[in-house]
Protein backbone atom coordinates (compact mmCIF):
# COMPACT_ATOMS: atom_id res chain seq x y z
CA UNK A 1 0.00 0.00 0.00
CA UNK A 2 1.34 3.41 -0.86
CA UNK A 3 1.44 6.41 1.46
CA UNK A 4 -1.37 8.08 -0.49
CA UNK A 5 -3.65 5.09 0.10
CA UNK A 6 -2.92 5.14 3.81
CA UNK A 7 -3.72 8.85 4.06
CA UNK A 8 -7.08 8.25 2.42
CA UNK A 9 -7.99 5.58 4.95
CA UNK A 10 -7.13 7.55 8.10
CA UNK A 11 -9.98 9.66 9.40
CA UNK A 12 -9.66 13.41 9.05
CA UNK A 13 -11.05 14.03 12.54
CA UNK A 14 -9.44 12.70 15.71
CA UNK A 15 -11.15 9.87 17.49
CA UNK A 16 -14.08 10.95 19.58
CA UNK A 17 -13.32 11.22 23.28
CA UNK A 18 -15.45 9.27 25.68
CA UNK A 19 -18.14 11.45 27.13
CA UNK A 20 -17.52 12.57 30.68
CA UNK A 21 -20.04 11.40 33.21
CA UNK A 22 -22.66 14.02 33.89
CA UNK A 23 -22.62 15.39 37.39
CA UNK A 24 -20.35 14.88 40.34
CA UNK A 25 -18.94 11.43 41.01
CA UNK A 26 -18.92 9.89 44.50
CA UNK A 27 -15.56 9.68 46.23
CA UNK A 28 -14.54 6.06 46.86
CA UNK A 29 -13.91 4.92 50.42
CA UNK A 30 -10.94 2.66 51.07
CA UNK A 31 -12.02 -1.02 51.11
CA UNK A 32 -15.59 -0.03 50.10
CA UNK A 33 -15.17 1.73 46.76
CA UNK A 34 -18.41 3.45 45.80
CA UNK A 35 -20.73 0.72 47.07
CA UNK A 36 -21.63 3.07 49.94
CA UNK A 37 -23.71 5.25 47.63
CA UNK A 38 -26.56 2.77 47.15
CA UNK A 39 -25.44 0.12 49.67
CA UNK A 40 -25.33 -2.33 46.80
CA UNK A 41 -23.08 -5.19 45.88
CA UNK A 42 -21.01 -6.49 48.73
CA UNK A 43 -21.39 -3.42 50.95
CA UNK A 44 -22.82 -5.25 53.99
CA UNK A 45 -20.33 -8.08 53.66
CA UNK A 46 -17.47 -5.60 53.42
CA UNK A 47 -18.67 -3.78 56.55
CA UNK A 48 -18.82 -7.02 58.52
CA UNK A 49 -15.44 -8.12 57.15
CA UNK A 50 -13.75 -4.81 57.93
CA UNK A 51 -15.21 -4.73 61.44
CA UNK A 52 -13.96 -8.25 62.11
CA UNK A 53 -10.56 -7.55 60.56
CA UNK A 54 -10.03 -4.38 62.59
CA UNK A 55 -11.09 -6.12 65.81
CA UNK A 56 -8.80 -9.10 65.18
CA UNK A 57 -5.93 -6.76 64.32
CA UNK A 58 -6.53 -4.70 67.48
CA UNK A 59 -6.57 -7.86 69.60
CA UNK A 60 -3.34 -9.10 68.00
CA UNK A 61 -1.72 -5.72 68.59
CA UNK A 62 -2.84 -5.72 72.22
CA UNK A 63 -1.35 -9.18 72.63
CA UNK A 64 1.90 -7.95 71.09
CA UNK A 65 1.97 -5.01 73.50
CA UNK A 66 1.35 -7.36 76.39
CA UNK A 67 4.29 -9.51 75.32
CA UNK A 68 6.45 -6.40 75.14
CA UNK A 69 5.34 -5.39 78.62
CA UNK A 70 6.18 -8.86 79.92
CA UNK A 71 9.58 -8.48 78.27
CA UNK A 72 10.09 -5.32 80.28
CA UNK A 73 9.10 -7.17 83.44
CA UNK A 74 11.50 -10.01 82.64
CA UNK A 75 14.22 -7.45 81.95
CA UNK A 76 13.58 -6.06 85.43
CA UNK A 77 13.68 -2.44 84.24
CA UNK A 78 11.83 -1.15 87.26
CA UNK A 79 8.30 -0.03 88.00
CA UNK A 80 8.74 3.54 86.71
CA UNK A 81 9.53 2.49 83.14
CA UNK A 82 6.89 -0.25 83.14
CA UNK A 83 4.17 2.14 84.30
CA UNK A 84 5.38 4.84 81.91
CA UNK A 85 5.05 2.49 78.94
CA UNK A 86 1.51 1.50 79.92
CA UNK A 87 0.47 5.14 80.44
CA UNK A 88 2.10 6.21 77.16
CA UNK A 89 0.23 3.59 75.15
CA UNK A 90 -3.04 4.36 76.94
CA UNK A 91 -2.78 8.10 76.24
CA UNK A 92 -1.63 7.56 72.66
CA UNK A 93 -4.48 5.10 72.02
CA UNK A 94 -7.10 7.45 73.43
CA UNK A 95 -5.81 10.36 71.33
CA UNK A 96 -5.67 8.15 68.22
CA UNK A 97 -9.23 6.96 68.89
CA UNK A 98 -10.53 10.52 69.29
CA UNK A 99 -8.73 11.83 66.18
CA UNK A 100 -9.79 8.85 64.06
CA UNK A 101 -13.41 9.11 65.21
CA UNK A 102 -13.37 12.85 64.49
CA UNK A 103 -11.94 12.25 61.02
CA UNK A 104 -15.05 10.23 60.15
CA UNK A 105 -17.23 13.30 60.80
CA UNK A 106 -15.21 16.11 59.20
CA UNK A 107 -12.12 16.62 57.16
CA UNK A 108 -9.16 18.08 59.03
CA UNK A 109 -8.18 21.64 58.23
CA UNK A 110 -5.05 21.91 56.07
CA UNK A 111 -3.24 23.91 58.73
CA UNK A 112 -4.28 21.64 61.59
CA UNK A 113 -1.99 19.75 63.92
CA UNK A 114 -2.60 16.39 62.19
CA UNK A 115 0.99 16.18 60.94
CA UNK A 116 2.32 16.81 64.43
CA UNK A 117 0.12 14.05 65.87
CA UNK A 118 1.03 11.49 63.22
CA UNK A 119 3.68 9.82 65.38
CA UNK A 120 1.38 9.76 68.39
CA UNK A 121 -1.39 8.22 66.29
CA UNK A 122 1.07 5.60 65.06
CA UNK A 123 1.95 4.64 68.61
CA UNK A 124 -1.74 4.50 69.57
CA UNK A 125 -2.82 2.52 66.52
CA UNK A 126 -4.97 0.27 68.70
CA UNK A 127 -7.26 3.23 69.37
CA UNK A 128 -7.60 3.87 65.64
CA UNK A 129 -8.45 0.21 65.01
CA UNK A 130 -11.11 0.24 67.73
CA UNK A 131 -12.63 3.44 66.29
CA UNK A 132 -12.74 1.78 62.86
CA UNK A 133 -14.34 -1.33 64.38
CA UNK A 134 -17.04 0.66 66.18
CA UNK A 135 -17.79 2.84 63.15
CA UNK A 136 -18.37 -0.24 60.97
CA UNK A 137 -21.45 -1.06 63.07
CA UNK A 138 -23.28 2.03 61.82
CA UNK A 139 -21.79 2.71 58.38
CA UNK A 140 -18.64 2.53 56.34
CA UNK A 141 -16.08 4.72 58.11
CA UNK A 142 -16.36 8.20 56.62
CA UNK A 143 -19.59 7.44 54.76
CA UNK A 144 -21.68 10.14 56.43
CA UNK A 145 -19.11 12.81 55.58
CA UNK A 146 -18.76 11.72 51.97
CA UNK A 147 -22.52 11.29 51.56
CA UNK A 148 -23.14 14.85 52.76
CA UNK A 149 -20.47 16.20 50.39
CA UNK A 150 -21.80 14.12 47.48
CA UNK A 151 -25.42 15.15 48.05
CA UNK A 152 -24.39 18.80 48.36
CA UNK A 153 -22.41 18.58 45.10
CA UNK A 154 -25.28 16.78 43.34
CA UNK A 155 -27.81 19.38 44.50
CA UNK A 156 -25.49 22.20 43.40
CA UNK A 157 -24.99 20.54 40.02
CA UNK A 158 -28.75 20.07 39.56
CA UNK A 159 -29.37 23.70 40.56
CA UNK A 160 -26.79 24.95 38.06
CA UNK A 161 -28.16 22.71 35.30
CA UNK A 162 -31.80 23.63 35.88
CA UNK A 163 -31.22 27.37 35.68
CA UNK A 164 -29.76 27.13 32.22
CA UNK A 165 -32.21 27.91 29.49
CA UNK A 166 -30.02 27.41 26.50
CA UNK A 167 -27.07 28.95 24.78
CA UNK A 168 -27.04 32.69 25.52
CA UNK A 169 -24.97 33.36 22.40
CA UNK A 170 -27.72 31.90 20.21
CA UNK A 171 -30.39 34.25 21.55
CA UNK A 172 -31.62 37.09 19.50
CA UNK A 173 -30.86 40.54 20.82
CA UNK A 174 -33.77 42.33 22.44
CA UNK A 175 -35.40 44.96 20.27
CA UNK A 176 -35.66 48.47 21.57
CA UNK A 177 -38.99 50.13 21.07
Amino acid sequence: MSDDDQRDQTPAEPAARPAAAAGPQPEPIKFFGTTWVNHDGTYALRRVGMAAASLVTAMAAAMLLRLSYEGLEIGNVGPFLSISVVVLFAIASSIAFAKTWDSFKRRPAPSSDEAALKGLKTIGFIGSLIAYFLRCFAEAPGERLRRAEYERATAEFARRRSTRTGNPAARRPKRKK
